[in-house]
């Protein structure tokens, strides 16, 4: 017995019988997956030139439309099933065994199934229920389907949507209206920073050396210049050069990569918007972040006040709250916490707390974890939270009016954080200091120390104008936008391997 047959042998039943039928259907002569089938006319232009038309008529007019059965029913002389596209449009079409004769219609009850792509030629009609249908003439078959569909009426689990997102596709009306809101967000957002001139660039995902964001990257290595080479963390440092090189106003739409946690709002790759204004600073910044955020739930939903999956009503519009981090961390912990509360202070509270503290946490770090515990969660509506810690903000202006502090803010919605601004560090004699003091804390083991970058501190020693500096996650965006998890804002999402 050969590999193949002991394959087919051990195949559960359904998946037996139709690769039975691919059999069959190529052993008499027959193409199960053709080269091009006959289409005259989407699922979709049908619907719209027949809306309408009255109960039981037969327009003359003959069409060849394409499509997946979604829906099938035989009968005697008679058989019915529902196409479905790829925007979701659905049509019925009807075999008559007066209009395709035996032996078509034996063939499509025999070797048609749920899942398999047609194509039907025929006259556009209404049924006696009104139903717009296809009276078919002839079908072909376009692409047999060896797996069955999910039940419809029973929901795939998040597991299974994310895995098979081919199939999500197929069954699931919002996961095709995700994919969609999808690129109407990107349109929106380039709109917008076109209407106040800004430029879109790329900038290299392969870097010699990773920065613009504390986090771990993922390293590879190139075999042209045998040399050790960093996917994209941020694309910051490469923006800025832009800057310097008198792009005033730029931005990129770009993946980056973080060899870090996955959960609901983390996935190692992401879409970020990332952009700089010359002569800007933090306020200016907040003000295009909120006109970006703003603008595409207006062009996609058509209001500010944007509904949820669940529901829920989350309104986007007018001004946003400020609140200070360390107004937060106080409020949140009883006393009063400033960015000058030394480290030992700080981890007195974390344990009262019963926080995990890592010992490798600098000072600005575990200030950042108490408020990540007790106060992220209560932001949900759209709130700037300004002015973190200087120590873990090596790339971000010092605070015009209090020590210790940078003039960064974070933007919460829902509980978690959409984006990040600043007013720019332009200064490349304290840039260097910043980033000396970086490398020593990555000599002393912290994976997300950024290393000193002699290139970038030229282009800063060639003069940078003040500016300000946003990042804001485009999956994050969307999960604002939808209340869904990063994960289904993703189309495929990095997902660990299936065990065989």
């Amino acid at each position: 017995m050969s590999n193949q047959e002991n394959t087919e042998l051990e195949l559960p039943e359904q998946l037996r019988i139709r690769r039975e039928k691919r059999e069959r259907i190529i052993e008499s002569g027959r193409e199960a997956y053709p080269v091009s089938v006959p289409r005259t006319k989407s699922l979709a232009d049908i619907r719209s030139k027949y809306d309408g038309l009255a109960i039981d008529t037969a327009t003359g007019d003959i069409e060849s439309v394409t499509g997946r059965i979604i829906f099938k029913r035989d009968t005697g002389k008679l058989a019915f099933a529902n196409l479905r596209e790829g925007d979701g449009t659905e049509l019925q079409v009807m075999l008559s065994l007066d209009k395709v004769g035996p032996d078509q219609l034996d063939a499509w009850k025999s070797d048609i199934d749920l899942g398999d792509i047609v194509s039907v030629t025929g006259e556009v009609i209404t049924s006696k229920r009104g139903e717009l249908s296809i009276l078919a003439n002839e079908f072909m078959l376009a692409a047999k389907a060896l797996r069955p569909l999910p039940v419809e009426h029973k929901e795939l689990n998040e597991e299974t949507r994310v895995r098979q997102r081919y199939v999500d596709l197929i069954v699931r009306p919002q996961a095709r209206e995700m994919a969609r809101i999808r690129p109407q967000v990107m349109n929106s957002l380039r709109k917008t920073f076109a209407s106040q001139d800004f430029l879109e660039v790329e900038t290299p995902m392969l870097q010699v050396m990773h920065g613009g964001a504390a986090a771990r990257p993922f390293k590879t290595h190139s075999n042209a210049y045998d040399i050790p080479l960093f996917l994209r963390i941020a694309p910051e440092l490469f923006l800025k050069r832009c800057v310097v090189g008198g792009i005033e106003r730029v931005f990129e739409i770009n993946r980056n990569f973080r060899n870090e946690g996955a959960d609901s709002s983390h996935s190692p790759e992401f879409a970020m918007i990332e952009s700089y204004q010359a002569y800007g600073d933090w306020h200016t910044i907040a003000d295009l972040t909120r006109s970006l955020v703003q603008n595409a739930a207006m062009d996609v939903f058509g209001t500010h006040v944007v509904t949820h999956h669940d529901g829920r009503q989350s309104d986007l519009g007018g001004q946003w709250a400020e609140v200070s981090l360390y107004e937060v961390i106080s409020n949140g912990v009883g006393q009063e916490v400033t960015a000058l509360t030394p480290y030992a202070d700080l981890k007195k509270i974390a344990d009262k707390l019963g926080m995990k503290v890592d010992p490798k946490w600098i000072t600005g770090k575990l200030a950042e974890e108490i408020f990540e515990h007790v106060g992220k969660e209560n932001l949900i509506k759209p709130t700037f939270v300004m002015g973190f810690p200087v120590d873990t903000s090596p790339l971000v202006r010092q605070h015009r009016e209090f020590p210790g502090v940078v003039e960064k803010w974070d933007l919460y919605v829902d509980g978690f954080e959409l984006a990040t601004g600043y007013s720019e560090l332009i200064d490349p004699v304290i840039q260097r200091e910043r980033l000396e003091e970086q490398a020593r804390l990555g000599a002393k083991g912290d994976e997300e120390a950024m290393p000193l970058d002699e290139d970038f501190l030229r282009a800063m020693e060639f003069g940078m104008p003040p500016m300000g500096g946003m990042g804001m996650g485009a999956d994050r965006l969307l999960m604002a936008l939808t209340g869904l998890g990063i994960r289904e804002t993703i189309l495929f999402p990095l997902v660990k391997p299936e065990h065989s």
